[in-house]
């Protein structure tokens, strides 16, 4: 990802659009970078052709998106540029700067979605029991991070920006605040109680010279946990788990969430707990349901299931 300083400068229109996702909409930074690389891409594309971005048509659209296809890129790519663009022009016809949205006839193309990437039950236990047994980092600390993340469902951002005043007194849930500011109430397991009341006296140790710190999980030093602090812990213990996956924070939701949804707790009740506004984001959980099934069903049926 480019430094800030070197990025090529936005017609003005541009930079008002992402202040106003940043502001008022309060996309994640990761989120605003995606949209940024997709306009700026397109408004080098409309300089070319001679003409400001919030003027092109749906012409200039249509050539714009063939270009991007033409050259390889996934459709999940493609797919990602669209919806960019149809933000940016829905924003420009809310406030004023053109009449019509060019992008109203550009359809999506159709892409396979790939199943998130989860532990299944006994997996999650394996994982996240490895603190007792790698005697790497600082176990006590992992044990509860791993089981807190996974039996609420957080998402990284969540996890880190976790203070001790968003936790109920007895440590079996805590509010929490998602996307866009909103907050919900998350709930932990038994297993998580226990490993949080194990680590918050050694995290009070660390804590001595800074009485004042109020941030939940904290490193070596007795600082805040940062997102990219986060992503290392989880990667040193995936090293160490063996598992043949890819890991990483957001496979601890995955996981939290599928797991539910194999137990048969209503897809809505998942929607709530994990923050998303649409139910079809919680709905692709129901495939995994599917695919553990068929797993099950091809290993223990005498014909299976022939790929």
């Amino acid at each position: 990802m480019p430094n800030k300083r070197e990025r090529p400068p936005l017609p003005l229109v541009m930079e008002r659009y992402l202040a106003y996702l940043a502001s008022v909409r309060g996309l994640a930074v990761r989120t605003l970078e995606a949209y940024r690389l997709d306009i700026s891409r397109f408004a080098g594309y409309c300089i070319k052709q001679g003409i400001p971005a919030e003027a092109a048509t749906l012409q200039e659209v249509q050539r714009f998106m063939a270009d991007i296809s033409a050259e390889d890129k996934a459709a999940v790519t493609v797919n990602r540029a669209l919806a960019s663009l149809r933000g940016f022009y829905r924003w420009l016809v809310r406030f004023g700067y053109r009449k019509d949205n060019p992008m109203g006839s550009v359809p999506s193309l159709k892409a396979s979605k790939p199943l998130p990437v989860f532990l299944w039950v006994e997996e999650m236990a394996a994982f996240a029991a490895l603190p007792d047994h790698a005697h790497i980092l600082w176990p006590v600390r992992d044990k509860a991070l791993l089981l807190t993340m996974y039996s609420g469902g957080l998402r990284i951002s969540e996890l880190v920006s976790l203070s001790l005043g968003h936790l109920e007194g007895d440590l079996r849930s805590a509010r929490v605040i998602g996307k866009g500011d909103k907050e919900r109430y998350v709930f932990f397991s038994d297993e998580a109680v226990k490993a949080l009341k194990a680590y918050l006296p050694t995290r009070q140790e660390r804590l001595r010279q800074e009485p004042s710190r109020d941030r939940l999980f904290i490193n070596q030093k007795g600082e805040g946990l940062s997102v990219s602090g986060v992503r290392w812990i989880i990667n040193q213990y995936a090293r160490h788990s063996g598992l043949q996956k890819h890991l990483h924070p957001h496979a601890l939701r995955h996981s939290f969430a599928a797991h539910l949804v194999n137990a048969g707790c209503d897809v809505r009740v998942v929607q709530a707990l994990l923050g998303h506004e649409s139910i079809a984001t919680t709905q692709r959980y129901t495939h995994v349901n599917m695919e553990r099934l068929k797993a099950v069903y091809t290993k223990a049926h005498p014909h299976g299931i022939k790929k």
